[in-house]
């Protein structure tokens, strides 16, 4: 290898030879020199000063671009994730709300569900602890609002699955009266047949009303038989399980065929005076275990 030296003031140019030694002396010198000077100032930069996963959130959302590339972010990736992270907070906080919310909709027992904390949860360690590799602030943050949001999905979910089973029991309940609007015209029990004056068993309730009003299911179920009978004229039949059964007579129209499923509150006639009566008005039965039962107690209850 050969090195020319040109000197300005004399101008003039001097050679010289290097051997084969001598260049691996000047490559050494050359390479070693930069990569000595990175290295110090890599372990001088570890020594001092807190690294970013030390810093607190807010100190991270004021980091200086050179702290932010030392973690091998940039200032535009930093900023998109904290924007991401207050999006995420305003998430977290919405959630909360629609719990306490739905919370008192569902008018449940005070600190049954409290959404402005974690859910109790527990149990025995099993096996080692788990040590996790130390996380940047943002990471660290972010972390913890994915176990925040984590908590509230469950909560709202064992809501959800409680008002479903309320609901559900609402509808399975039988209460209430078969008419939209009307009275109480006839009890349960034994009566002058409103015909032939004698005495004779009243196997339901009688309302009365005006002529098409709506006649309403107390439960839902499936209509087990609908049409017209004698003495009943226009009927409907439900059957709500657990051996309960409903019967709606006198209809002027029934609005269900057998095999319809029906919800409580449901239309499924319309009153009239078909059959054997002296007026509009809706016969209400209700049959337990196949025996005809007084249908004043499931008429009196209230939802829970």
């Amino acid at each position: 290898m050969k090195i020319i030296l040109i000197s300005s003031k004399h101008k003039g140019a001097r050679s010289i030879e290097l051997s084969r030694w001598s260049r691996a002396l000047l490559s050494l010198c050359c390479l070693g020199l930069p990569l000595g000077l990175a290295a110090s100032g890599y372990l001088v930069g570890q020594q001092s000063g807190p690294r970013l996963s030390e810093a607190a959130p807010d100190t991270l959302r004021g980091a200086s671009p050179e702290s932010v590339a030392s973690e091998g972010l940039s200032e535009p990736q930093l900023r998109a994730m904290t924007g991401n992270l207050a999006e995420l907070e305003a998430r977290m906080t919405r959630l909360d709300a629609l719990g306490q919310h739905l919370t008192a909709v569902a008018d449940l027992q005070e600190g049954e569900f409290n959404f402005s904390g974690p859910p109790a949860v527990g149990g025995p360690m099993v096996g080692d602890v788990m040590i996790e590799a130390p996380a940047t602030s943002l990471t660290r943050e972010l972390s913890r609002l994915a176990v925040h949001i984590s908590d509230r999905e469950q909560q709202l979910s064992m809501l959800e699955t409680l008002l479903s089973n309320r609901k559900l029991q609402e509808q399975e309940l039988l209460s209430g009266m078969p008419v939209k609007g009307g009275y109480m015209s006839s009890r349960y029990g034994w009566r002058a047949d409103p015909i032939t004056g004698k005495r004779s068993m009243h196997r339901g309730l009688d309302f009365a009303g005006k002529t098409g009003s709506d006649i309403v299911a107390v439960a839902s179920g499936v209509v087990s038989w609908a049409g017209r009978n004698a003495g009943y004229g226009n009927m409907v039949e439900i059957s709500h399980g657990n051996d309960l059964v409903t019967r709606y007579a006198h209809n002027k129209e029934n609005l269900v065929v057998a095999g319809d499923v029906v919800r409580k509150g449901d239309t499924i006639a319309l009153m009239g005076s078909s059959g054997r009566v002296t007026g509009p008005h809706v016969h209400f039965e209700v049959y337990k275990n196949g025996r005809a039962v007084d249908p004043s107690s499931y008429v009196a209850r209230t939802q829970p």
